[in-house]
């Protein structure tokens, strides 16, 4: 899996997180190799998804052969089931020490992560503030944020002259591109194989929210019932890119011409420039409906310390060298193997590869457009509005009704956490 998001898990895992960490005890933990080694000061474990661009892995165990001050062992986790082995291994005696994952308050009520503040906060100005916010928790700094990771739709500009097509600004022009961008072997648009992957942009495409300030649903709106509607007609026209080999995660249906338009991440970014040179552009989510605006989802990945392990004091010590002191490692990870924007601000000005071309066009809907996590907004709630995608995209269902049925496991939701 390539460098994911948030709202990246398909259906089946997104329900398996949002049985929460009580519920994984049942499940076996990752094996019963932890892989602690022995020797010389603390020994400590990281754990990893497995990141689809080449190199990735080689990179952080590099990084953590590089450290003096304990013997730092990486399980990289590979299928599409990490945070079910994850939350698993959590509540063993093999848990690891370190590991990624996104901002989620239900990590930190539970007691699961670590308190980074006094880490995090002589350098917090120079983070980027969406993603401090991300992480914050009654005035605490929960996680380190290691890269953010704009998503947005490719396209092949070659496939839009021939068309005679222009850059759609609205989910009403997007279709209509689709329709006329579609032949014999090229559909139009390519969202991902479960159509979840960019949920939460229609709903900020239509101006509502996920949440309001104060924790309150925001997503139930007249304007997000419609996208969901102009979704249903796009789902059915044919124009849709449908079981592609690989997810929407993965470029290859789009480098390999099964799309003229794909939903996607900047991490892909070099596969495609690969296989089709300056032939690729990029535009955010449509607007829908005269209410909405343009989206981009900031996803991303971020380093967190399990308070209950073994070893806390240490692994934090560890998670600020690499992530808070080690910027050239940093940079290195960001943009050596795909894509990403340090989430420090004097890094992502820096960063070389970033800074024309397409990447810095990215860079310039990252700003522009981008959304953020936010940590109130659960697996639980992100599993209820996949029901909301399925039932009113793929199966027809009343999307007011969806909508609304939603909003009530919302708020349970909301009612467990903030009462």
């Amino acid at each position: 899996m390539s460098a994911s998001s948030n709202m990246n898990w398909d259906r089946r895992n997104v329900l398996r997180a949002a049985m929460g960490l009580a519920a994984a005890g049942g499940l076996a933990a990752c094996g019963g190799n932890t892989g602690r080694s022995g020797g010389s000061g603390d020994a400590l474990v990281q754990y990893f998804h497995a990141y689809g661009e080449a190199g990735v892995e080689q990179a952080v165990k590099r990084y953590a052969k590089a450290y003096k001050d304990a013997n730092v062992a990486t399980q990289w986790i590979t299928g599409s089931n990490f945070e079910q082995k994850l939350f698993a291994a959590l509540l063993t005696k093999n848990a690891p020490d370190v590991f990624e994952f996104h901002p989620q308050i239900q990590l930190i009520k539970s007691g699961q992560v670590a308190d980074l503040t006094d880490i995090v906060e002589p350098v917090k100005d120079d983070f980027n503030q969406a993603d401090i916010k991300s992480h914050t928790v009654d005035g605490k700094i929960y996680g380190v944020r290691m890269i953010d990771d704009p998503q947005f739709f490719f396209y092949r500009p070659s496939m839009f002259e021939k068309a005679k097509v222009e850059v759609p600004t609205t989910l009403e022009e997007l279709i209509e591109a689709a329709d006329k961008l579609t032949t014999s072997k090229v559909k139009g648009a390519f969202l991902g194989n479960e159509l979840t992957a960019f949920q939460h942009n229609v709903i900020w495409s239509a101006g509502a929210d996920t949440l309001t300030a104060d924790n309150k649903p925001a997503f139930n709106t007249d304007g997000v019932a419609e996208g969901l509607k102009q979704l249903r007609g796009l789902f059915t026209s044919g124009n849709l890119l449908l079981g592609a080999p690989a997810d929407w995660w993965d470029p290859s249906a789009f480098t390999q011409g099964l799309t003229a338009m794909q939903w996607c991440g900047m991490w892909a970014m070099p596969v495609m420039q690969k296989a089709l040179g300056d032939d690729i552009g990029i535009f955010p989510f449509p607007k829908i409906g005269s209410a909405g605006k343009e989206s981009v989802y900031n996803g991303g990945w971020s380093m967190f310390v399990n308070a209950k392990g073994k070893n806390v004091e240490a692994a934090k010590e560890y998670v600020k060298w690499l992530w808070i002191d080690q910027k050239e490692h940093q940079e290195d990870f960001a943009t050596s193997y795909g894509f990403h924007i340090p989430p420090r601000t004097s890094l992502a000005q820096s960063a070389t590869k970033l800074k024309s071309g397409l990447p810095a066009e990215g860079v310039k809907l990252f700003n522009e457009f981008g959304h953020f996590d936010n940590i109130g907004w659960t697996q639980a709630m992100i599993a209820s509005f996949n029901d909301v995608m399925a039932n009113s995209v793929r199966k027809n269902g009343d999307p007011k009704a969806q909508l609304a049925a939603c909003e009530k496991k919302v708020n349970a939701e909301l009612k467990k956490l903030f009462g």
